[in-house]
C-alpha cells in the first residue's frame, strides 16, 4: 500500500447530517435544535425572571390529556437571550445553556409544549412509531402486548433494551396496562375520545452504540376520533411526523366476513361489538388530514397493515384455503433473531395481502392507491379472545412484534436475510 493510499477517504455508507430535526415525542412539533428553550437549573425570589410560577404552555398540554396542572415551575429560558459564548454545543447539537448568574442548565424544553426532550433529540433522528386505527380494534391492547414482549423478548433479539423514557411512564404502564393484562388477565377499557390518552414513549436502545437509539411513542388516539376529520386535524400531527406506522385493523370490521365468524362460532362467547367503522373510512380520513398534501398524493412512510384478533380467523380456515388454510402461518408464532427473516416475511405478508384482498376490496385499493410502503401482517395480542372482558387463559401473543421488526428493517436498524 502507497503512503498516498492512507490518505484516500473512504467510502462512506451516508454522510451524517450535522444534526437532525427534532419531533417533539409529547405534542409532535417539528422545530431545529436551536430552537429549544430551557427550564431554568434554579430559582430567585429576588429576580421575577427567574421566579418560581405557572408554566401556561406546559399545563395547556396537560390539560389536553386530562393531566393536573403543575405550579412553582423554574423558569423558561430563551437561548437567543444568551451571548453565543453561555451556549453549549455538543456535535452541533445546542444541549445547553449558562444563565446570568453562573447557573449551567441542560434541561431542553420543546418551545411548543414546554415538555422535556429526551438527551438524544437532535443528535439522532427522530424516529417515532404510530399506532392508529378505528374504534375497537384493540390498540391499547396491542400496545401492552407489543411493549411487554419487546422489553422481555425481542430487545434482547436484536442487543437492545426497550425502556421508558422516564420513570412515571414505566409507573403508568406497569399499573394502568400491565399489570392488569398480563398478571390478572383484565382486558383494558377502550379509550375514551373525550379523555385524550397521554403519549407512552419508549426507547429501544442498542448495545451497538453506532446505532441511534428509537424513539417508540405510542399515541393512542381514541378510535372514533380516527374518523372525523376536526378530531384527526387536531392530533394527526403525531402521523404526519412519524418515521413508521402500524394501522391496526379488526377482522370484525370486515362486513364480509364479520357474519360468516359470528356463524362458524356458535355459541362460542367472546367480544362482539355492534358498531364498527370500515378499514377504508380510516385511510380516507388520514388521507383528507394529511397525505392529499403530500408530493403524488401517496406517503413514503412505512405502513405496517396489522389484522389484531388473529385467533378468531381459526373458525375461517379450511383446507381448501377459500379465506385461510389451516396450516396458516398466521396461527403460528414467529421469532426473529438478529436478523428481519425475509422469506418468513413475504409469506405472511402474501398471505394477508391476499385475504384482504378477498375480504375488503376498497380497503386494500385505498391502500394501494395513498401508501408507497406497506407491509400485511396478523397478529394476536393475547393469543386468544376473552369473555366478559376477562382473560379465560394465560394471556399468549402470536406474532405482536413482527411489524415491528419490520419498521425496524425499514428504517435501517436491522438487516433482513432469506433463509
Amino acid at each position: 500500500m502507497g503512503i498516498f493510499d492512507l490518505f484516500k477517504k473512504k467510502p462512506e455508507a451516508k454522510s451524517r447530517p450535522l444534526y437532525y430535526d427534532i419531533v417533539c415525542p409529547y405534542c409532535f412539533s417539528k422545530f431545529e435544535p436551536d430552537e429549544v428553550v430551557f427550564r431554568a437549573a434554579h430559582s430567585r425570589e429576588d429576580d421575577e425572571d427567574y421566579a418560581l410560577g405557572e408554566d401556561e404552555a406546559l399545563n395547556k398540554y396537560r390539560e389536553r390529556f386530562g393531566l393536573d396542572s403543575v405550579h412553582d415551575m423554574e423558569a423558561v429560558l430563551d437561548p437567543r437571550d444568551v451571548p453565543e459564548e453561555y451556549r453549549k454545543y455538543s456535535d452541533h447539537v445546542l444541549i445547553g445553556i449558562v444563565d446570568r448568574y453562573g447557573e449551567l442548565t441542560r434541561r431542553r424544553l420543546c418551545p411548543r409544549c414546554h415538555n422535556e426532550l429526551p438527551v438524544t433529540a437532535g443528535k439522532v433522528p427522530s424516529n417515532i412509531i404510530s399506532i392508529i386505527g378505528a374504534s375497537q380494534v384493540g390498540k391499547s391492547v396491542y400496545m401492552t402486548s407489543l411493549i411487554h414482549t419487546l422489553q422481555n423478548t425481542t430487545a434482547d433479539h436484536f442487543d437492545a433494551a426497550c425502556m421508558p423514557l422516564n420513570a412515571e411512564i414505566s409507573r403508568k404502564f406497569r399499573t394502568n396496562y400491565e399489570e392488569p393484562l398480563f398478571e390478572r388477565g383484565d382486558l383494558l377499557a377502550s379509550t375514551q375520545k373525550e379523555k385524550m390518552q397521554e403519549p407512552f414513549i419508549f426507547q429501544f436502545v442498542f448495545k451497538d452504540e453506532s446505532k441511534p437509539p428509537l424513539t417508540l411513542v405510542f399515541f393512542d388516539v381514541a378510535g372514533e376520533g380516527m374518523v372525523e376529520q376536526d378530531y384527526l386535524g387536531l392530533h394527526g400531527q403525531h402521523i404526519k411526523n412519524s418515521a413508521g406506522i402500524l394501522l391496526m385493523v379488526d377482522p370484525l370490521q370486515i362486513r364480509s366476513i364479520r357474519e360468516k365468524i359470528r356463524i362458524n362460532r356458535g355459541d362460542q362467547p367472546g367480544e362482539w361489538v355492534s358498531q364498527y367503522d370500515e378499514p377504508r373510512d380510516v385511510v380516507l380520513t388520514m388521507f383528507g388530514d394529511f397525505i392529499a398534501y403530500q408530493d403524488n398524493n401517496k406517503t413514503d412512510i412505512p405502513t405496517a397493515v396489522v389484522l389484531t384478533k388473529s385467533d378468531m380467523l381459526h373458525s375461517l380456515k379450511d383446507e381448501d384455503g377459500e379465506y385461510i388454510k389451516s396450516n396458516s402461518n398466521v396461527f403460528n408464532n414467529m421469532v426473529h433473531r438478529h436478523y428481519f427473516n425475509l422469506t418468513e416475511f413475504e409469506n405472511i405478508d402474501g398471505e394477508i395481502r391476499r385475504f384482504i384482498e378477498k375480504v375488503d376490496r376498497p380497503f386494500k385499493g385505498t391502500m394501494d392507491v395513498y401508501f408507497k410502503d406497506t407491509a400485511y401482517y396478523a397478529v394476536s395480542a393475547l393469543g386468544s379472545n376473552p369473555v366478559d372482558q376477562k382473560m379465560q387463559t394465560v394471556v399468549s401473543p402470536i406474532r405482536v412484534d413482527e411489524p415491528f421488526i419490520w419498521l425496524l428493517y425499514k428504517l435501517n436498524y436491522i438487516e433482513g436475510r432469506r433463509d
